[in-house]
């Protein structure tokens, strides 16, 4: 029985040619497809907002780190130092995605937080209520099963998988 190689439907490369190749219903895209699909996204948003302003409709409801500490404050007791810094990363990364480039004299450094905690201690009630807060997917995964491609186990890509479900 012949084994079907997957392609890139934009770019044509193979699945041996790429690092990531996500399948959707009618074909798949690598990540340089990806990225590049990007790049064209972010070019064309920025002359829409030149000439017409259209790029509006992207604005985000940035909730104030206040508003974000008292939401978790409703669902989670105790915890207050990880859902203040949560509060301020969760504003400080929508104001970042919300700056427009030409306000270089202004830069939001990009930062990530690892939790790490022991079993039961709040860390993906954290997660998950921030995501129900902003309205983001959320998927909760066992990195233990996930395994290179062509090895027994789930591939990296059923990560990005869960997330479009």
């Amino acid at each position: 029985m012949a084994k079907t190689t997957l392609h890139c439907s934009f770019c044509g490369r193979s699945r041996d040619e790429v690092k990531i190749l996500i399948a959707g219903q009618e074909g798949h895209i690598c990540e340089n497809c990806v990225e590049h699909a990007r790049e064209i996204i972010e070019q064309e948003l920025m002359i829409r907002n030149d000439t017409t302003g259209a790029t509006s409709q992207f604005k985000l409801n940035v909730k104030k780190p206040v508003e974000v500490k008292r939401f978790l404050d409703e669902y989670i007791i105790g915890q207050d130092e990880a859902k203040r810094v949560l509060a301020v990363a969760v504003y400080n990364h929508y104001k970042r995605l919300q700056q427009k480039p030409a306000d270089n004299d202004i830069e939001i450094e990009k930062s990530n937080i690892i939790m790490v905690g022991e079993t039961g201690t709040g860390k993906t009630l954290l997660a998950k209520t921030i995501a129900k807060l902003l309205n983001v997917p959320f998927a909760i995964v066992d990195a233990t099963v996930f395994t290179e491609a062509g090895y027994v186990g789930e591939d990296v890509e059923s990560i990005l998988t869960r997330l479009l479900q």
